[in-house]
């Protein structure tokens, strides 16, 4: 019976472990040289771990095409740590954001800055973030 336990508790020790596979590092997948700079309305919000994210509606000032932008903030923790709160942003905001482009030319963004509509700018968090050129 206590051999059984024990292969069940790894079991289940292992399973836990995979997400912690799954994270990524930040030039896996963004590309520090493609700066990206957009303003559009927030479509949704989701404030959960590992990283906080937020979607945003960029409409394409040539052709007025709307476009749907994701873009990666850092984890919750952090950005209270960097002033946010879970209602620092809401659907129907227009926000401005600056990151680095996703390098598969997705609509996806890890933002490093945000300006709110009130016009305060928090940092996100974000792991392309160099604090000594801030």
């Amino acid at each position: 019976m206590k051999a059984k336990l024990a292969v069940l508790f790894a079991g289940v020790g292992l399973m836990a472990a995979v997400p912690l596979f799954a994270h990524h590092s930040f030039s896996a997948e963004y590309d520090r040289d493609k700066h990206v700079s957009l303003t559009g309305t927030v479509t949704k919000v989701e404030w959960m771990n590992p990283h906080a994210r937020f979607y945003v509606d960029v409409k394409d000032a040539k052709t007025g095409q709307i476009t749907n932008w994701e873009f990666e903030l850092g984890s919750p923790n952090g950005l209270m740590r960097n002033g946010w709160s879970r209602n620092s942003m809401k659907e129907g905001d227009v926000v401005s954001v600056e990151g680095s482009a996703a390098k598969d030319g997705s609509n996806l963004c890890n933002a490093t800055t945000v300006k709110l509509a009130d016009g305060r700018r928090l940092f996100a968090g974000s792991s392309s973030e160099n604090p000594a050129t801030q």
